[in-house]
């Protein structure tokens, strides 16, 4: 396992994170798979597990709660608030109102007094950044958080952020969790060079595109990963943007074979080789698939390799713009760019 200093905190974070979205409900685990992951997954050398309150709503922090208990100073323990939990309209957004009573929930489902990293899962619009802010920074003055940061930020809101944190005087977002993929690169024409810009720290998310670069998916063979069950117009073959993607996979594929990797390898060793990104963040359901992302964790890819994704799929480009939460709502509203 390889380490990268987490932005500018000094803090050392392995390249391969555990996240674990697929811990409950979601990817069907039980408890006792939820441990075994993480023992596998700390035992390789991971050190930093991310969650979020929404996560088949909290069942995914009581899991890992569990599963760290006694540990609990070995790991970068990371969450995250702002999605909605439950109708109640105020139970969601980046108010201080909700992100104390959010951040306490937390604490309680994970069973710890602090986290390492709190993050917002989405930018709230309805929400000040002055007011967000002031509220992270007193969580942070209180112990209960020893930093915060964005997740999915449009690069302007991330520039804002920082503004607004120096205006203020306030403390300041140190990370940034965003999707990007061989198949979704568009982060890296605004969002990335911004994290570089401001120093940070950079933990992406589905860098196997939902199950499109786990090997599983391909020109011929039925779909049958957990995603394609519960969001299958993803991997509905009479999309456009999807039969792009699968042309890619394939290509992607050779391009793998060629190099003696899996695809697995190819596409965590992409992600990772780009100069702005500290962590990827992989979402075993079973200890089969950790294995499988764990092989990844030495990958290092050779300049014809990249040259060959390149080739493939262009640098900033992404395959699926509609599935992207921080593209402007401009650009898929028409109504929105026309007076």
């Amino acid at each position: 396992m390889q380490y990268r200093t987490l932005g500018h905190t000094g803090v050392q974070v392995s390249t391969l994170a555990l996240g674990a979205m697929n811990f409950g409900a979601i990817g069907r685990t039980t408890q006792a798979e939820a441990t075994a992951v993480v023992d596998a997954a700390l035992e390789a050398g991971i050190n930093l597990i991310d969650t979020a309150d929404m996560y088949s709503d909290g069942e995914s922090e009581e899991m890992v709660g569990k599963a760290i208990a006694g540990r609990r100073d070995d790991i970068v323990l990371a969450t995250k608030a702002t999605m909605p939990m439950g109708d109640e309209r105020n139970h969601r957004g980046s108010s201080r109102r909700w992100l104390v009573t959010a951040l306490d929930d937390s604490l309680r489902r994970l069973g710890v007094d602090h986290v390492d990293l709190y993050q917002m899962h989405r930018w709230d619009p309805t929400t000040s950044d002055e007011e967000t802010l002031s509220a992270l920074t007193d969580l942070q003055r209180a112990g209960k958080i020893r930093y915060f940061g964005s997740s999915t930020f449009p690069a302007h809101r991330i520039v804002q952020a920082q503004w607004a944190a120096r205006e203020h005087h306030l403390g300041r977002y140190v990370t940034e969790q965003p999707s990007y993929s061989v198949l979704q690169r568009g982060v890296e024409s605004h969002v990335l060079p911004v994290t570089e810009q401001y120093g940070l720290g950079v933990l992406v998310w589905s860098p196997l595109a939902s199950g499109w670069l786990s090997g599983a998916v391909r020109a011929g063979r039925e779909i049958t990963t957990s995603r394609s069950t519960f969001m299958p117009q993803r991997f509905d073959l009479t999309v456009p943007a999807n039969r792009a993607r699968l042309d890619a996979v394939e290509q992607l594929a050779q391009v793998a074979d060629d190099a003696g990797l899996t695809m697995i390898q190819l596409a965590l060793g992409f992600v990772t080789a780009h100069p702005a990104v500290t962590s990827a963040l992989i979402g075993p359901r079973t200890l089969d698939h950790l294995h499988a992302q764990l092989a990844a964790a030495d990958t290092v890819l050779s300049a014809d390799v990249l040259d060959a994704i390149d080739a493939v799929v262009a640098p900033g480009t992404d395959l699926a713009a509609h599935e992207k939460f921080d593209t402007p709502p401009a650009l898929l509203d028409p109504a929105l760019r026309r007076r």
